[in-house]
């Protein structure tokens, strides 16, 4: 399935704003989807796509740096770039600790704005692909049987098949057909493939960490 073209939603409750900021979006070939609050942009289904989100900080109601606070709470995972007139050091530093990617103070050169958009939409669409990876490994561990859990948590840390034998209690013929079982299941072709998939997500843990919509 072709993925979806990347995105970038603008939120400002200021609309000759959004229009120029969604005319120089476009200017450079990306989609664009505007909002006036940032409760408008909470109720919008957005598309499972490489995005970036230019966000005002001070709006009526949910201010930008709480729809921040929201996202994340909700575990979903989208670059922030904040655009404000009213920027002040300790705001900055409290937007960029929470995981902004970019905090542009008005007025902004264009081009910076542009810059720091296509930036973010690589990064987000770095991160959905590890994502995406991560959760076909959890996937595929889900497959395993007890046993074989028991097996690969021992053989990713280097042990031997008859150290793994004496550990579970079985014998070494035994354990060389849980590893074979592994192999097929977990689609790897040498242990050497094993153990750095182990490296990239804990076999023993296939709870995902964050959420794209």
């Amino acid at each position: 399935m072709k993925p979806a073209e990347s995105v970038v939603f603008v939120v400002d409750d200021d609309a000759s704003v959004r229009e120029a900021l969604s005319s120089l979006i476009r200017s450079i070939g990306l989609r664009v989807e505007t909002f006036n609050s940032a409760h408008e942009f909470l109720r919008y289904r957005r598309p499972n796509a490489a995005a970036c989100l230019v966000l005002d900080v001070r709006l009526p109601g949910l201010s930008g740096l709480d729809l921040q606070h929201e996202l994340a709470n909700a575990g979903e995972r989208i670059p922030i770039i904040f655009i404000t007139g009213h920027g002040d050091i300790p705001m900055t530093v409290r937007a960029m600790k929470a995981g902004a990617a970019e905090f542009l103070p008005k007025p902004f050169r264009e081009q910076d704005l542009l810059d720091a958009i296509r930036t973010a939409i690589e990064r987000d669409r770095a991160a959905r692909e590890q994502f995406a990876e991560l959760a076909q490994i959890r996937d595929r561990y889900e497959t395993l049987t007890a046993r074989e859990r028991e097996v690969i948590a021992l053989i990713v840390k280097g042990r031997l098949n008859k150290q793994v034998a004496a550990e579970l209690g079985i014998s070494e013929i035994t354990v060389k057909v849980h590893r074979r079982h592994i192999m097929e299941k977990m689609k790897v072709r040498s242990l050497a493939d094993l153990v750095r998939m182990a490296e990239k997500t804990p076999l023993h843990d296939t709870r995902g960490a964050g959420t794209y919509t």
